[in-house]
């Protein structure tokens, strides 16, 4: 028997598999990586060697109007850790700077007072100007057309900074390669037809906008191109285990910062596909799984090693819900995926309908195998985004066995969804 560990929430399932049915555990090397510096030390030297830009401190001299741009609730930035010594730069450089942290929610939910203090400490939530953008709010600015045709649209505060610099991580991503970087402008701190227009239909099924892959990646192309125009001029992006624990760091220029951070996060995290009748996988646990909209990265992985019309188990706590309304409304209201899939290809780039590339991920998820929900979510509302809603991951199990009529079934487990890129 082999026993695996999932994460959940806050916690771990952990299932015992018959040793002669688990085909494989897929996880990241990175995971077992140890850093020989502190996750402090590790960001300290990154600020202090940046890569194709001066020291931030030396950028910040003369520039009165900073802005700081920071993740959202949903991602597990360690911002403790990276925004104190980034504020400590530009005050070296300006002491009497005016800063202001706005989060890039994206087209996320706002982010709420307690995530700010949990996410940055009571002291700089208390001190610091922290800004939430809001993709809806009137007060956006135009600045041209991205590469593919869409328009430019962001938040007033980056355009009449004097200086635009950002924190983030880097892990990979199920259509723009890998996150962080350029993430922080498009689509943290866009406007929502600036978004809906970079993730649409035609880019969502583009081969190369998938987990991994930036070369001919639509989507990147038109994030790295708003990120220039928007003058981010410095970013400081980490790796982290599945601990959230900093194990690398780069600073520097947005886009050759970001290659030396996903060249250490490829040679760590890509595994080779096991195929298995059932795959089973999470979203790496708190906090990226606190709602079904986001657990479809994690589905992702598990996409790419179960069989045609297997049976795929998620694990995601979810317990804020579905987490966007279009795309829980989106599969309530049509239950044919061929139908859903054909009206997706047919939307004009400029009309895409909020959320439609993650309901188009998942419809194609979907199409693939079967879906067994393990999460605290509504069981009716699991049933309404077309999966089979399961207590345990031993009912779930018990469920996939009964689906596929074969009681020795094969799995793949990947305990971390988000961290691996299945090849």
């Amino acid at each position: 028997m082999s026993v695996v560990k999932f994460p959940y929430g806050s916690d771990l399932l952990e299932y015992d598999f018959p040793a002669d049915r688990l085909q494989a555990v897929l996880v990241s090397s990175m995971h077992h990586y140890r850093a020989e510096k502190s996750q402090e030390q590790l960001v300290a030297d990154a600020l202090a060697n940046p890569i194709g830009t001066p020291r931030l401190s030396a950028m910040a001299e003369g520039k009165n109007k900073v802005v700081l741009i920071a993740s959202d609730h949903t991602r597990p930035v360690p911002s403790k850790i990276i925004v104190p010594q980034m504020l400590a730069e530009i005050r070296k450089g300006n002491p009497d700077a005016d800063i202001t942290i706005v989060i890039s929610t994206g087209c996320h939910r706002g982010t709420t007072q307690a995530e700010i203090e949990a996410k940055f400490g009571p002291e700089i939530a208390a001190a610091e100007k922290i800004v939430v953008h809001d993709c809806d709010d009137s007060e956006m600015v135009y600045l041209g057309k991205l590469p593919s045709g869409g328009n430019i649209i962001l938040n007033k505060l980056i355009v009449d900074a004097d200086l635009v610099i950002s924190e983030g991580f880097i892990e990979p991503h199920f259509f723009a390669g890998f996150s962080g970087g350029r993430k922080s402008i498009l689509p943290g701190v866009a406007n929502r037809e600036t978004v809906i227009y970079n993730h649409n239909a035609e880019f969502i099924a583009h081969p190369c906008a998938r987990t991994g892959i930036i070369k001919g990646n639509p989507i990147h192309n038109d994030m790295l191109y708003a990120c220039r125009v928007s003058k981010l001029a410095f970013i400081c992006n980490v790796v982290i285990n599945s601990d959230k624990e900093v194990i690398f760091a780069v600073a520097g220029d947005c886009d050759l910062a970001h290659i030396e951070g996903r060249e250490f996060l490829s040679s760590k995290c890509q595994v080779k596909s096991v195929p298995a009748d059932i795959a089973i996988a999470t979203n790496g646990g708190y906090p990226l799984d606190q709602n079904i909209y986001q657990a479809v990265k994690g589905m992702t992985a598990a996409e790419a090693t179960v069989k045609e019309n297997g049976v795929i188990i998620m694990l995601a706590k979810s317990d804020d819900g579905h987490g966007a309304s279009e795309f829980h409304k989106t599969f309530a209201e049509e239950k044919d995926l061929d139908r859903m899939m054909e009206t997706f290809m047919n939307t004009p780039k400029e009309k895409t309908r909020v959320d439609q590339w993650q309901s188009q991920i998942f419809a194609r998820v979907l199409k693939h195998a079967k879906v067994i929900y393990v999460s605290d979510a509504p069981e009716d509302m699991v049933r309404d985004l077309h999966m089979i809603p399961a207590k345990s991951l031993d009912e779930a199990i018990s469920m996939a066995e009964e689906l596929l009529e074969n009681k020795n079934a094969t799995f793949t487990a990947i305990p971390d969804g988000v961290a691996v890129m299945v090849v």
